[in-house]
Formats: structure tokens, sequence, C-alpha cells
């Protein structure tokens, strides 16, 4: 009698749906890389201003922030330690004036987001709350009031 043979197992791996996974994760890390694209700040604002209404500058708070990171508020310098008090002075007299805070474009965007956060904490810190807080595009500034884009 002849002794049985024992048989290897086939080395072989089944490559027949590879093809198939490999479409299949081609597809969904094309659509799933769209969701992670950095968008920059996510700021919630408000509603933009209507159009038959343009905002002139004497009718709001204007924040500028300098290529040098310091502040000129309605036309004069300012520290940011005296921001709050005089924005509320002026909430005071009109608490739906709008705050505009627009920046140099050189300026840093850590200066810019320091007035900002400074704006943003009036509530807690000094006890009111600032309702227009609005950041325009120079687009938006030179179509509402050509004048607020002349240099300070």
């Amino acid at each position: 009698m002849t002794p049985l043979r024992k048989r290897r197992p086939n080395a072989e791996v089944f490559t027949g749906t590879l093809a198939d996974v490999s479409f299949l994760l081609v597809i969904f890390f094309m659509v799933t890389a769209a969701f992670s694209v950095a968008k920059g700040l996510d700021l919630g604002l408000g509603e933009p201003p209507r159009e038959d209404q343009p905002i002139e500058a004497w009718e709001a708070v204007d924040v500028h922030v300098q290529s040098d990171g310091s502040l000129v508020v309605d036309g004069d310098p300012m520290v940011i330690d005296g921001l709050l008090p005089y924005v509320r002075s002026k909430l005071i007299q009109n608490p739906e004036k709008p705050v505009i805070l627009r920046a140099d474009p050189s300026a840093t965007y850590g200066a810019v987001i320091r007035v900002l956060d400074e704006l943003r904490q009036s509530s807690s810190r000094m006890g009111f709350d600032i309702p227009n807080l609005a950041i325009p595009t120079y687009r938006e500034l030179d179509l509402y009031s050509p004048g607020l884009l002349l240099p300070l």
C-alpha cells in the first residue's frame, strides 16, 4: 500500500474582488476628504446689513486694528483696556448701535482675535451685551461707507 500524501494548502490569496474593494475605498476617501477642508474661523455674527439701509460711520462704533496691533476707536487711539468702557458708554446712548470691527490688511490674526475676544466678553466683564457686532469685508466697507477705507 502506498502511503497517502498530505495535501498542502494552496498558498495563494484570492484577489478576485480586490479591485472592487479598492474602488470602493477610493470613492469613500474622495467623498470624505471634501468634508475635512479647513475653512478658517467659524464665527456666528448674525444677519448682514440690509442693502436698503447702509450703516454710516457716525452711526456705529468703529474699532480699527492697526498693522502694529494698536487700536483706533472712532478715530482716536485707545488701549484695549479702555475699549469695553468706551463701547458701554456708546451703547447706553443707543443699545442698537452696531460695533464694526475692521482690521488693517497687514495686522496679525492674533491682534484681531484679541480685540474680538475682548468684545465678546463684554457680558462677563462689564455686564452688558453687544447685540450688533460686525466684521465687514473691504468690499462691504467700500460699498456701504467708502470713507471708512481711507487710512487713519
